[in-house]
């Protein structure tokens, strides 16, 4: 295993034969939800892949959000923020809702079996330390998703 940021990353995970494809969610797709695109193109390459988007996209993402990325050495090129494009929802295995808005307010029913809702502040406006915990807050959630993945693959 390697330790990546205080974060272990194992060599040879085990891998369903269909990646999981996971959309991030937040309001903007300007803060969170590119923090977690960045963060999980990174640590959960090997299991998922990942994109982010918008419910009503800003159409830039933050500079403290690219800041907080690059100082903790995640990448940030190719970040946009952008609207919930309809492919990219068909094709989500799971999407993490972190609007806000509970997913039985904010999506159609058929829709929620695949959207988990994650409680994160919104960082938007706040000093770089707020984005720095909600940078940690994310990787911790997305740590924990991976743990999931990798012993459900495991249980197969």
């Amino acid at each position: 295993m390697t330790l990546t940021q205080n974060f272990v990353v194992p060599e040879a995970p085990v891998r369903p034969e269909k990646k999981l494809r996971v959309l991030f969610l937040c309001i903007g797709n300007s803060c969170r939800s590119p923090m977690a695109e960045s963060i999980a193109i990174r640590d959960a390459a090997n299991f998922f892949d990942a994109c982010s988007a918008g419910l009503a996209p800003l159409g830039v993402v933050q500079d403290l959000t690219l800041q907080t990325l690059q100082n903790n050495g995640y990448p940030t090129d190719g970040l946009y923020s952008k609207p919930i494009l309809t492919d990219e929802w068909a094709a989500a295995d799971l999407v993490i809702n972190m609007s806000g808005y509970a997913k039985q307010s904010t999506f159609p029913s058929a829709e929620w079996p695949k959207i988990e809702d994650w409680d994160v502040e919104d960082p938007y406006g706040c000093d770089p330390s707020v984005y720095q915990e909600i940078f940690e807050n994310i990787r911790t959630r997305i740590e924990s998703l991976i743990a999931q993945l990798r012993d459900g693959a495991a249980k197969s």
